[in-house]
């Protein structure tokens, strides 16, 4: 298993994700013996990070991974969990909630502790002093409750400056979503950029999106069969996160021994890609992404002639991620976090803007289906 410096630490480079364990009938059953053997398996081969949130496996799997756990000694294993910010409903209850989450994990402290999923819909909640948020989780750490304090990110760029702004100099690390295909697509190379500005470790999550990296269309795994025959699309997307600067600790989301068991392989070693073999990714992701998303170059030549003074360019960044992802919460979680004279239900289908647009995109029906999509 390759490790990685931290601090004073050294974290395995593969984490395992708490949030896709193995189940049984339903998702908010947990397949115990499975997950048990799994994590017999995992710290046998060298890793030594778990990383579980209060939302994950329906609330599961905390209490889960806490009764796993507790079967090893505490020092031989980081333990990472989350306040739970993404519900709005949880904003006033970081007491509660840090306190319960202690006792279904079953530990005395948090090795790593986040604020869960920084986006547009949270990121004035978190903010507000009235909640309490940041103050109570800095305390929990000077009292020896938390080691390490840090955050997750799903939104925009410049919602993770504010976060950065008010906070930065006290995070220790920063969990994003990060893969070949999201390079571009999701601006997560200005993340990056970013967190290595600040000088703050990167942790890597949906590292083969949601598993839809790990098998491409025939066509596209030809080509990359073509420069490693032996390696799987898997492999191929952790090889293109040991080429990223930063990252410290990749997150899976393991819920087969197979799985578990591929991936402890592939970390056995580093092997950075080339900026070849990088580029051959990249250009993959430029076409898979076109096919299903708009043209949108970002000129802004919509936005002036738009009378409800839309961010056009900006929404069909999110109608690119919605329908590109068949749905998922990035985009609904941001089109929801608008001011309703902001949202694509605010267009008027005038067209002036597609009489000014180079690309020719349609932007009036766009509008209409993103916002049916959504309502």
């Amino acid at each position: 298993m390759l490790y990685n410096d931290f601090q004073n630490t050294k974290l395995s480079a593969l984490g395992m994700g708490c949030m896709r364990l193995p189940v049984l009938e339903s998702f908010d059953r947990i397949d115990m013996a499975a997950a048990k053997e799994m994590v017999s398996y995992a710290m046998k081969n060298g890793i030594n990070y778990y990383d579980t949130a209060w939302g994950y496996h329906a609330g599961r799997s905390e209490t889960a991974m806490g009764e796993i756990l507790e079967a090893y000694p505490r020092e031989s294993y980081y333990l990472a969990t989350k306040f739970p910010g993404y519900d709005l409903s949880n904003m006033g209850k970081v007491a509660e909630i840090f306190t319960e989450q202690l006792k279904k994990c079953r530990t005395e402290y948090f090795d790593f502790y986040l604020f869960h999923n920084v986006c547009e819909l949270n990121i004035d909640g978190y903010l507000d002093p009235e909640n309490g948020i940041f103050e109570y989780l800095m305390e929990q750490k000077k009292n020896g409750r938390i080691r390490h304090l840090g955050f997750s990110v799903h939104g925009t760029l410049e919602t993770m400056k504010r976060f950065l702004n008010a906070y930065g100099e006290h995070m220790e690390f920063c969990q994003i979503q990060l893969n070949w295909l999201d390079w571009d697509f999701q601006n997560a190379k200005a993340k990056v950029e970013l967190l290595n500005a600040y000088g703050i470790p990167i942790w890597v999550m949906e590292p083969v999106r949601g598993g839809s990296l790990a098998a491409l269309p025939p066509e596209r795994e030809t080509v990359l069969k073509a420069l490693h025959p032996e390696w799987s699309c898997v492999e191929w997307a952790f090889r293109f996160l040991q080429s990223i600067p930063g990252v410290t600790v990749t997150l899976s989301g393991m819920s087969s021994f197979r799985q578990l068991q591929e991936n402890i392989t592939t970390f056995e070693s580093g092997q950075p890609l080339s900026e070849a073999e990088t580029a051959v990714l990249l250009d993959i992701a430029q076409k898979m992404t076109s096919q299903k998303t708009l043209p949108c170059t970002g000129c802004r030549y919509c936005t002036a002639h738009c009378p409800q003074e839309l961010d056009i360019p900006r929404l069909i960044e999110l109608y690119n991620e919605y329908t590109y992802s068949n749905g998922g919460f990035i985009a609904p979680a941001a089109v929801n976090a608008m001011d309703d004279s902001k949202k694509p239900s605010a267009c008027l289908g005038c067209q002036a803007c597609e009489a000014v647009c180079p690309q020719n995109i349609r932007i009036s029906k766009m509008m209409a289906d993103f916002s049916a999509s959504l309502s």
